[in-house]
């Protein structure tokens, strides 16, 4: 399918992505290979690689130890019938992951996990896409590749290392601007809005258990770029106050 002026497929799936805080993980039985499906919180990392924090005693990272091909379905939780909203599934393999960085992305996500991110049993995992299926809606059924969905970051180390300074000073700074780029931008409710991520394509905005993306007018890869973008973007905000 072709994008359309009022959809564009990309973007659609990249949102689902990043506003994902839980989805159904599906695995394979060993040694039958049967399917097996369960519920798991997610965050993703900064090129969009799906995150899991899962224990060893849990049926399916025992699935994934023995066979690391797994599938993930993100939806947009949408009121009403479930159907009618939008659907990600994404094919891959999973695999565990020390990076300190995967640790911090998910508990600023999953901020609740922390209490039991350090149990022995427990390990961070990272997905390798391998193809990506999006529906979202009538006709709008959609098969793409990995690299359209995930975010370049080769380009941007800068901004990647500087993430957690990023986050803390947009929430203890410019908790203001924040607010309002939820409710004016994004036409979000009212509440004590925080950012949650940066990444060269946009920010992640959370409130309890609701997630927001905001993407930027154009690519950023440095801090200084980022500091422009964002005061416009405030500008636009206050402007829509």
């Amino acid at each position: 399918m072709q994008p359309s002026p009022d959809f564009d497929p990309v973007t659609a799936a990249k949102k689902l992505l990043r506003e994902g805080r839980s989805g159904a993980l599906a695995t394979l039985m060993p040694p039958s290979g049967d399917p097996y499906c369960s519920l798991v919180n997610v965050a993703t990392a900064a090129d969009g690689a799906p995150l899991l924090l899962i224990s060893r005693l849990a049926v399916h990272t025992k699935n994934i130890l023995a066979d690391p091909r797994v599938s993930l379905m993100l939806d947009e939780r949408k009121p009403g019938d479930p159907l009618q909203g939008a659907r990600v599934m994404l094919m891959g393999t999973a695999a565990t992951s020390d990076d300190p960085g995967v640790r911090r992305r998910y508990l600023d996500r999953q901020p609740e996990a922390d209490m039991f991110a350090g149990f022995a049993d427990f390990a961070f995992y990272r997905m390798a896409l391998k193809a990506v299926h999006l529906v979202a809606g009538f006709g709008r059924i959609v098969d793409l590749a990995p690299k359209q969905v995930l975010t370049e970051t080769g380009d941007a180390a800068e901004l990647v290392a500087a993430e957690p300074q990023i986050i803390a000073h947009m929430n203890g700074d410019h908790a203001d601007a924040v607010r309002l780029y939820a409710t004016k931008l994004l036409g979000a409710r009212d509440g004590n809005w925080r950012c949650v991520g940066c990444d060269p394509e946009g920010l992640e905005l959370q409130l309890e258990r609701t997630a927001l993306r905001l993407p930027f007018p154009q690519r950023v890869r440095a801090p200084d770029a980022l500091r422009h973008v964002l005061k416009q973007m405030a500008e636009d905000a206050r402007r829509a106050a």
